[in-house]
């Protein structure tokens, strides 16, 4: 059995909300859209860059939702989600999905998963999720999902950085 020294945890922290939210924005992400079915048949869809894998034995997820969203009710009831990684040229598609509109599925190409989950096509990848767990992140509500399928497709991903979408390119040194 081994042991290691953890620092205390930190005290409450005396820092601006605004500089915290910007200095998170350094981190750079990938930028995903999180579809379901809810309890009460609406096909419920938004953009989310809290993504993250979190096992793969078993195969989980992570991805969080605001507590005040309008959707969160529909999430925490739904018995499956699918994570839709978006591609570098699908920014507008994040943009319908982070903004409040009625059906923000109108005209796109959408098949069903389990529980009627929409599928969007043409993305870079794809999890069609059980949703297993959630548990208090703060004004965040953390989803875990365990993965049931898996799509992969070609291409490049769209990025999120410091409040803007980026598109990546691979290092000179790693080609």
């Amino acid at each position: 059995m081994s042991t290691c020294d953890t620092p205390a945890p930190a005290t409450a922290c005396s820092f601006d909300p605004r500089e915290l939210r910007k200095a998170f924005g350094q981190f750079t992400t990938g930028v995903t859209v999180i579809t379901t079915r809810a309890p009460d048949g609406r096909r419920v869809g938004m953009t989310a860059n809290s993504f993250s894998s979190v096992s793969l034995d078993p195969p989980l997820v992570l991805w969080s939702l605001a507590r005040q969203a309008p959707s969160v009710c529909d999430f925490q009831g739904a018995s499956h989600f699918a994570i839709h990684v978006l591609a570098a040229g699908q920014h507008l598609l994040s943009r319908r999905f982070s903004t409040p509109q009625q059906d923000k599925f109108v005209g796109l190409d959408c098949a069903e998963g389990p529980a009627g989950v929409p599928l969007i096509d043409g993305v870079l990848a794809r999890f069609v999720c059980r949703n297993v767990r959630q548990y208090d992140g703060g004004d965040h509500l953390i989803f875990i999902g365990q993965v049931e399928r898996c799509e992969r497709f070609d291409g490049e991903p769209l990025a999120f950085h410091a409040g803007y979408y980026q598109v990546t390119v691979r290092h000179p040194e790693c080609v």
